[in-house]
């Protein structure tokens, strides 16, 4: 069932796939949108209620036009969806929210798989040069060279055209520009780590950029028994360059919740 669900000053596009199963939200990258769950999406459908949804800005959801939280944007959608826990599947940007949501809203948080996670109140998570690279390019409005850079950084496993993950990324851009005056970033989560008491798993991507394979190292150990797993020749995108491995974890956990 798609729909668009009603969020603080808003509305958001998301897709329930019903059925009696435990649910499972995934919650997409900042380099991409809920599309790039296609490739392991068919993997849960047979076992689980599968919820995915565009953040603002990204996919079929409208841009903001107000102060928005992502975390708080994650609430509304469960509550329309009636899913009091869930299994949350968080990508990069996804996996901040669904670590802010397990630090302040425990009782609704089942699990957290983390792929190439962020987190608030960590620094250093891009390096001085990116940042200056990327705030470059965008005063200039050169969307091919963020684009290019974004392929170059965060898609370096890619080979070939690459053409799902350029396709994602320069779908992406535009959030960039429309997001940054109007999202409220959520509470420091880094030093808090040690509060999370649900079952966690945690995949980085070895040719990621090297602040975020230590970010994530770090999360890892913080965490208290996290599993932390190494996805060889995988970037930023491990839904697309590993999907049966992604699967494979995500099923796992679920197991041992259940």
């Amino acid at each position: 069932m798609e729909l668009m669900v009603s969020v603080k000053g808003g509305e958001v596009w998301a897709d329930d796939s019903g059925g009696d199963g435990p649910p499972l939200v995934l919650l997409h990258p900042g380099i991409g949108d809920s599309a790039l769950w296609d490739p392991v999406v068919p993997r849960f459908a047979h076992r689980h209620r599968v919820i995915r949804y565009d953040t603002r800005g990204y996919g079929r959801s409208p841009a903001p036009t107000a102060a928005y939280s992502l975390v708080e944007d994650l609430i509304a959608v469960l509550d329309r969806f009636e899913v009091d826990r869930a299994v949350l599947v968080g990508s990069s940007m996804g996996g901040v929210t669904a670590v802010s949501l397990a630090l302040g809203h425990p009782e609704r948080v089942a699990a957290l798989v983390l792929l190439c996670p962020g987190v608030t109140g960590y620094p250093g998570l891009a390096s001085a040069a990116l940042t200056t690279e990327i705030e470059r390019l965008a005063e200039a409005g050169d969307v091919d060279g963020l684009v290019a850079l974004a392929m170059r950084t965060w898609a370096a496993a890619g080979t070939g055209d690459d053409t799902v993950a350029a396709a994602q990324v320069r779908a992406a851009v535009p959030a960039w520009f429309s997001n940054y005056p109007h999202q409220v970033p959520d509470p420091p989560s880094f030093d808090r780590l040690g509060e999370l008491a649900t079952p966690c798993v945690l995949a980085l991507g070895e040719l990621d950029q090297p602040e975020v394979v230590r970010c994530n190292e770090e999360m890892a150990a913080r965490i208290p028994g996290c599993r932390l797993v190494r996805l060889p020749g995988c970037d930023h995108l491990p839904m697309l360059r590993a999907p049966e491995t992604v699967a494979g974890l995500v099923l796992e956990v679920c197991d041992k919740v259940r």
